[in-house]
Formats: C-alpha cells, structure tokens, sequence
C-alpha cells in the first residue's frame, strides 16, 4: 500500500464527457474547499475539464501527473491523470461511442491507481450506459466494472442522505419481477451483509430495518404474502443469531422512522422505494456508497442530465457530498478490507 499522507487521497472520475460530470467537478473543486479537506487526483481528459472551466467560468491551474510522486498537493492546483482519448471539446448531450470509450478508461485508470494503494477511494461522476456499450465496454455501469475489476465477488449499493441510510434487496429489476427475486435466503443474506457494512462504517451494535413489499406489509396475507413467506421468516433467523434487525415495516413508515434515528439503515426491496425516499428528502445530499470492494467508492446520485449538460446548470452539491463521504470513510473501509483479506489468508 503506497498511500502515506495524512489527509485521504482521493480518486474522482469524470464520468461521460457530454454530461454534467466535468462541470460539477470544476465546480466543486472551485466552490468549495474540497482541495484543503483532501488530496484530490482527477482522472479524465485536459480538454474536457477545460471545457467546462470555460462554460462554468471556474478556473483553476491543471497540472498533468502519471504517477503520485509528481503530485505537489500543497499547492492549489488541480492535479490530472490524463485519460489521452479526447483532443477536441465534446458536443454536450450526445450518445457517443468515443465519449463512452473515454469514460471506462477514466474509471479502469482509477481503479488500477486505487488497487496499488495510490489512492485511498474513487467518487464518480455519472456515466451513460448506451455510450459505455457502443464504446466496446463490456460491463453495464459503475458496479458492474467495479466488481469485476477488483475481481470482488459482490457490492452492495448504499444510500446516504441526513440520517438516513437504504441499502438495496434487487436493484435493476423490473417491477414485475421483483417479487420472484425476494426469497427467506436472500433477504437473510442481505441482512448478514448489511451488518456487516454498517460495522465497517463505525457502528457498535446497529440496528437494521426491512421495508415491507406490500401495501400496510401485506395486512397478514390479504394484500400480498410475501411477507409471511420469505421477509418474516428471513428477519426471525437473523434475530435468533442476535441481529439487531427489525421487519417488514411498511415501506410508507420506514424511511421516515430510521431517518428520525429508530433505526440506522433500511434494507429496501427494489430500486425505486429506496431511491423515491433518498430523493425526496433531499435530492441534492443523496450520495450513493459501493461497498464491498477493496476501497470505498462514492458517486452523485443522478444521472448525466443531457438536456442542461454544457449550459452552467448543473448543480455541484451532490459531487461535494460525494467526494466528502469518500474523505470521511475510505481510509477505514481500506483498513477494514486489508484486515478482512488478511483474515482470509
């Protein structure tokens, strides 16, 4: 591990260059004092981040580097690993095989800079998957290069926004598909993960909630009985292993009862009942967390917005809330990970 300085270093990744990912970065970098609460190595191309300088009227000094010795992080600059796939600037909004081609090479850089030790975790801006595919990327999005590039057999995708924390069941499923995929062993094994993730982050003795599926959690088989056949038996197991965990709970009182402290995360069933909680109680905060990889990486919870990328819309908050989860917690998920590989061994 060659990661020595005191403050966390800290990898952020343009993400597809038509979107608003170089934007929000020039912004947070600019508006914020990010630079001072960490040492931070973008890796994306010069022309893009010059671009977006100039849209923003944000400007800062880039400083090209290949390797983390010629970084100089005493002096306000924005250090870049460049990426050597775009010369000209980007048309904004456009599905591009290039583009697509520019952002997996951003991230595989990243990633290959973050396995060495070089930085202690990875925030990332958004992709966009029609231009990752027609770029040759053989993965579907972030998690799935993650995982595959850091040969780790599972992630789980953790929610953050105030005091509220949503881990996921199924993710990119149909809705209509949802409840095949919710079965006792997945549940009980989502539940063993959860704990375990809430530990990594600091927790003595958390306490896990699992949303109900159905509408008032099923009213005990007259809305829908997956409740009695696959959550509550899966909840019961883990609470005589004495895990703190707590369900189904009406999906309609959940988020509102572990935001207000009675729980310290909610194991959500699908994509959309945890993502409609996270975004509503603040859209701008939500910070997506990867867990379960050798680092911690942290990504704004939104998507490449095409329709305002290029025209000074785009709002940084959730880029800064991002890269400051990434500086708070990826030492301590780098330490827990060496621990747990160590133990393997």
């Amino acid at each position: 591990m060659n990661v020595s300085h005191k403050k966390s270093v800290i990898g952020v990744t343009l993400g597809d260059p038509a979107g608003i990912g170089p934007e929000i970065i020039i912004k947070a970098m600019t508006n914020h004092p990010l630079l001072k609460e960490a040492n931070i190595i973008v890796f994306g191309d010069r022309v893009v981040l010059e671009q977006a300088s100039d849209i923003t009227g944000k400007h800062i000094d880039i400083v090209e580097i290949s390797s983390l010795q010629d970084a100089h992080f005493k002096e306000p600059v924005l250090h870049l690993v460049p990426g050597r796939i775009l010369r000209e600037p980007v048309a904004f909004g456009l599905v591009d095989g290039l583009y697509g081609k520019a952002a997996y090479t951003y991230i595989t850089m990243a990633i290959e800079w973050a396995m060495r030790g070089d930085i202690d975790g990875i925030t990332t801006a958004p992709l966009q998957k029609e231009a990752l595919r027609k770029g040759g990327c053989p993965y579907i999005d972030h998690t799935a290069i993650l995982q595959a590039k850091t040969k780790s057999s599972v992630s789980t995708t953790l929610f953050w926004v105030d005091n509220l924390r949503i881990f996921f069941l199924t993710r990119h499923l149909p809705l209509k598909d949802v409840a095949d995929a919710i079965t006792a062993d997945k549940v009980y094994q989502s539940i063993l993960v959860c704990m375990g993730h809430l530990e990594q982050l600091g927790m003595d003795h958390p306490k896990l909630a699992v949303a109900a599926l159905n509408p008032h959690g099923g009213e005990e088989g007259m809305m829908g009985e997956e409740e009695i056949r696959e959550i509550r038996p899966a909840v019961e197991k883990a609470k005589k292993e004495n895990i703190q965990v707590e369900g189904p709970i009406p999906a309609d009182s959940v988020f509102y009862l572990a935001n207000a402290g009675q729980y310290d995360a909610v194991l959500s069933l699908y994509h959309d009942q945890g993502h409609i909680a996270a975004k509503t109680l603040d859209f701008h905060r939500t910070v997506s967390l990867t867990m379960g990889l050798p680092f911690l990486r942290t990504s704004v919870d939104h998507g490449t917005a095409f329709n305002i990328a290029g025209k000074n819309m785009a709002n940084e908050i959730s880029m800064v809330e991002a890269i400051r989860m990434a500086i708070k917690y990826s030492k301590q998920i780098r330490s827990h990970s060496l621990l747990s590989r160590d133990g393997e061994k």
